[in-house]
């Protein structure tokens, strides 16, 4: 599901050429997408999902460029989102997009995210590449959720079992009043 923003016309000042740029006003479609993280990943090759990577404002602006579904835009676009426009996209990437929960954490945790991986996790599992279009956040779940139903269920411990079969056996003797 893509967010759809809007750029006020604007005017900004270029020091290095010292010109003046002017930017009409427009509304872009962005799409927090496995799509974006690849553009993105190519250009700058650092993991995006990474805590570890340190992204400067000229990456994120970069990002941003990478998340646009609308055609032709200006690149001096990007320069002229307003600051709520900004915080809106950051909460857009932020948000889970799903009402699933996970309450195991089995998977191992990775330090490095890359969009091979994913594209891995979704070959492993059988996803098909439309998906990589799903918001982001929505498709890691997909993924994990796949993860969950495909991980061999826990098995009890003979401790467990004995455990168990006792308790079942002093509710059925405490049920009809016998000693065996």
């Amino acid at each position: 599901m893509p967010i759809k923003i809007s750029i006020p016309e604007t005017e900004l000042y270029d020091e290095e050429n010292n010109v003046f740029i002017y930017v009409k006003k427009q509304d872009i479609s962005l799409e927090h997408s496995l799509v974006s993280l690849q553009k993105w990943e190519q250009r700058w090759k650092v993991p995006f999902l990474s805590p570890y990577t340190n992204k400067t404002a000229e990456m994120m602006q970069d990002y941003i460029r990478c998340m646009t579904i609308t055609q032709n835009v200006e690149p001096d676009t990007y320069r002229a989102i307003p600051a709520s426009e900004y915080q809106r996209i950051v909460d857009y990437i932020q948000d889970p997009m799903t009402a699933t929960t996970i309450h195991s954490k089995e998977r191992k945790s990775r330090d490095i995210l890359t969009a091979e991986v994913i594209y891995y996790w979704m070959i492993e599992h059988g996803i098909p590449s439309e998906y990589r279009k799903w918001h982001l956040n929505s498709l890691l779940m997909l993924i994990n959720v796949c993860s969950e139903e495909r991980a061999p269920k826990k098995q009890r411990s003979q401790r467990e079992t004995a455990d168990y079969y006792r308790k079942v056996n002093a509710m059925n003797r405490a049920r009809f009043n016998s000693k065996g």
